[in-house]
């Protein structure tokens, strides 16, 4: 149990720190300009956690639980890509199917950025919890 426990921590603040400076500093204009329209003034910061708290949990649960018994951090990252571009390519893709003048560029980029903060978050959690005796 302290093995996933660790996994899913290094899984949550690796997706944290990187989603900050992903959202905060990199790509906040390219949201501005596709769907500056639509973002609130101020994030509502429960939903966030809980989306993190819930997001890490579906990344160690399909990812890394699975991968306990072997060594090696690939299958991990792979099945973390899989995972981020399934449930990234659900959101991006109801929108664009959904709301008028959603951009496929956009859209595009955060499925491409969802399939590769899942796949490091997943690696993390991997190496943390190969780290941790049985």
């Amino acid at each position: 149990m302290t093995k996933l426990f660790a996994a899913w921590g290094a899984a949550l603040i690796t997706m944290v720190v990187l989603d900050a400076l992903w959202l905060g500093l990199i790509a906040k204009p390219l949201y501005q300009q596709g769907i500056g329209h639509l973002m609130a003034d101020k994030p509502l910061i429960l939903a966030a956690v809980v989306f993190y708290l819930v997001y890490a949990t579906g990344i160690v649960t399909f990812t890394v639980w699975p991968q306990l018994a072997t060594t090696g951090w690939t299958r991990s990252a792979l099945l973390g890509a899989g995972f981020g571009l399934v449930a990234y390519a659900t959101y991006d893709l109801s929108n664009l199917a959904t709301l008028r003048g959603w951009p496929l560029g956009l859209s595009l980029i955060d499925i491409a950025w969802g399939t590769t903060i899942s796949a490091t978050s997943a690696t993390a959690g991997k190496l943390v919890a190969d780290r941790f005796a049985s």
